[in-house]
């Protein structure tokens, strides 16, 4: 299959004008009436140094691009297997560029673009949270892939047993990796399914895209996360 044809299915044939160089993916797409801007990645891509700038740069030219107009939505696709794990990169800062990203996505949404993440594969660490996870509405489309840290990763690091990390990820959706469970903790709030009707899902996601973020709330209603919404209450109220 085309690399690209699921952005046919998503905008139609001759409703997008996305290129892929290498694993960035850029362009403008038509949701509606609506024009938009796509920036991403594709192909579980390692996000580098050069990489992150793409992506940096990708949303400044947006916002520069769209000063005196009616701001249009960016559209993130989010498929990366995060951060480039290089001993190159980590001496550059690769946290650092991660950062610029983030910046740029905070810049996007002051100037009042609104911010919508499609993940399309897989959604992995700082790769996924430098960007993707910062947006305003995040739907995971069919089989895509989510966590944070791979479990045998997070034993190495915590010095936790593997075998007690699996149970805890069995009892508390904090713990464990996969689509379904960052739904229920409020980290993505739809999943679409193989048969639903892409573009009218797109639209419909991307009316409801909001910068309020209530995932912490949304994540006490779905029963993922119970303490973060209590607790970030009490800290505002008192």
């Amino acid at each position: 299959m085309n690399k690209l044809a699921v952005f046919d299915r998503l905008f139609g044939t001759n409703g997008h004008s996305l290129a892929n160089e290498g694993l960035f993916l850029q362009g403008t797409a038509r949701i509606g009436d609506q024009d938009v801007v796509v920036i991403g990645t594709i192909e579980h891509a390692a996000i580098d140094v050069s990489l992150a700038l793409r992506i940096a740069d990708a949303i400044l030219e947006a916002v520069r691009a769209d000063i005196g107009n009616p701001p249009r939505p960016i559209i993130f696709i989010a498929d990366t297997q995060g951060q480039a794990l290089s001993r190159h990169d980590e001496l550059l800062g690769l946290n650092g560029y991660f950062a610029h990203i983030a910046r740029c996505v905070d810049l996007a949404r002051r100037h009042g673009h609104r911010l919508l993440t499609l993940i399309n594969g897989e959604a992995v660490s700082g790769g996924f949270l430098a960007y993707g996870m910062l947006a305003d509405r995040i739907c995971a489309l069919p089989d895509a892939q989510v966590r944070v840290m791979d479990l045998r990763a997070m034993s190495r690091v915590t010095k936790i047993s593997l075998e007690r990390l699996e149970a805890l990820a069995g009892e508390s959706p904090v713990f464990a990796p996969g689509a379904e469970n960052y739904w229920r903790m409020g980290g993505i709030h739809e999943i679409w399914s193989a048969n639903d009707n892409w573009p009218e899902r797109l639209a419909a996601a991307l009316i409801g895209a909001s910068d309020t973020d209530d995932r912490a709330a949304t994540g006490l209603e779905r029963g993922g996360r119970e303490l973060a919404a209590p607790i970030a209450d009490l800290v505002t109220n008192s």
